[in-house]
């Protein structure tokens, strides 16, 4: 396997996680009896540009298709993120009815709604075809299909250039990172803004995250390393944020590098500075991680049998990908985890890839009522336990698995 970027042969192992199903198959009761398709996942770090990166032993296609069961509207505190954002945009950019503004993995239209509301125009792209229809739904135009060069050019021919370029979530998800970021350059009118947002890998390491490794992500990613993909494709970073979304992720705008109009952050040298502090363009600061992610395995393992042998009961909370690569690296079946209650009802009546867990609507939650519930997205743990606060009634507790065992 060579970088997805620069193309250096690749023999630095980050993490292995061994074999699993891709983390959003989820399955039906006909399939329960039919044998699954484990994929490995090994994860491994370039020497040269430091990009952190899983090969694409899944297909893309075949891992975002009309079956997809992420839909981005079952989070309030996401949505809520989604509409700062939308006023942030505005506040800053000043963007009208004359405007476009093009979101890249557009999902359910749960943020371009928020543009609509003010009669900024929108288009989303978004590869899965259910998704996009929720997106319909809520007035929010979408060309179903995957994102890159050619699609860029086509949008551009048609006068669809972007005033405003985003994509949450998305850029660790493209098997193609290059090819997707000469795209958004091609897409971008000559004054537009990109921004994107991802996990950022510091926090990743630093947090002992290793549940956010999943087949769907290609790539992990610092600041200093898609500072060099974006600068190749002609692209600049102007600024930088820091969020405290799913467990510490970054914001950067990007501008063409002909544009003058926009003044370069210094929080742009300064987030590079730190990174370089904490030793991420040196090898040996991803030196040490299995063992990290050995320990949550050793500690998850020894609670759930612990609470087996007392005869008390551990439901879960949250059918969320990192979940499955939490469960499925820690060898976790349906006879330590009763089942896992979910909002989305796209998931409910299903069951998790390989450890053939039910996932349930809220209301089984009430009526078994469990001596623990394990949160597995553990980003919206503080969501959580609010919604789910009457589990006290009965005595029962909550637990996270990461970045160690923890009681809420």
């Amino acid at each position: 396997m060579n970088c997805r970027f620069c193309k250096t042969a690749l023999n630095n192992v980050f993490i292995d996680l061994g074999n699993s199903p891709a983390s959003n198959s989820f399955l039906t009761k006909e399939a329960l009896n039919e044998p699954e398709t484990f994929y490995p996942l090994k994860v491994y770090t370039c020497p040269e540009c430091f990009l952190v990166q899983v090969d694409e032993y899944k297909k893309s296609d075949a891992i975002f298709d009309s079956g997809y069961v992420y839909f981005s509207s079952y989070s309030t505190s996401w949505l809520a993120h989604a509409r700062a954002y939308v006023e942030k945009m505005q506040e800053r950019f000043g963007y009208t009815a004359q405007s476009l503004v093009i979101e890249i993995a557009s999902n359910d239209g749960y943020l371009l709604q928020y543009f609509k509301e003010k009669s900024i125009p929108v288009l989303g792209v978004e590869p899965t075809a259910n998704t996009a229809a929720a997106a319909a739904e809520k007035g929010v135009p979408s060309v179903v299909d995957f994102f890159g060069v050619r699609l860029a050019q086509q949008l551009a021919t048609e006068g669809k250039q972007a005033d405003l370029l985003l994509g949450n979530n998305v850029l660790a998800h493209v098997p193609d990172i290059v090819d997707f970021i000469e795209g958004m350059k091609i897409l971008l009118k000559e004054n537009g803004v990109i921004t994107m947002e991802f996990p950022h890998l510091m926090q990743l390491v630093d947090n002992n995250q290793f549940d956010t490794i999943y087949h769907e992500h290609f790539s992990y990613l610092s600041f200093y390393t898609v500072k060099k993909i974006f600068e190749a494709a002609g692209l600049e970073l102007f600024d930088v944020e820091e969020l405290p979304t799913h467990g510490g992720s970054l914001r950067i705008y990007a501008k063409h590098q002909e544009d003058p109009t926009k003044a370069i952050s210094s929080r742009v040298a300064a987030l590079i500075e730190k990174e370089q502090a904490a030793g991420l363009q040196e090898m040996a600061y991803y030196s040490g991680f299995q063992k990290k992610a050995f320990t949550i395995k050793q500690q998850l393992l020894q609670f759930l049998l612990d609470q087996k042998r007392s005869g008390k009961t551990v439901a879960a909370y949250g059918a969320a990908a990192k979940g499955n690569t939490l469960l499925n690296y820690c060898g976790v079946k349906n006879d330590l985890i009763d089942f896992v209650v979910d909002a989305n009802p796209h998931k409910q009546d299903k069951w998790l890839p390989a450890s053939h867990i039910p996932v349930v609507n809220e209301a089984q939650l009430k009526k078994a009522r469990p001596d623990f519930v394990l949160i597995l997205p553990w980003n919206l743990k503080e969501e959580i336990t609010q919604q789910l606060a009457y589990i006290k009634e009965w005595g029962g507790q909550f637990v996270t698995a990461i970045p160690a065992l923890q009681f809420a």
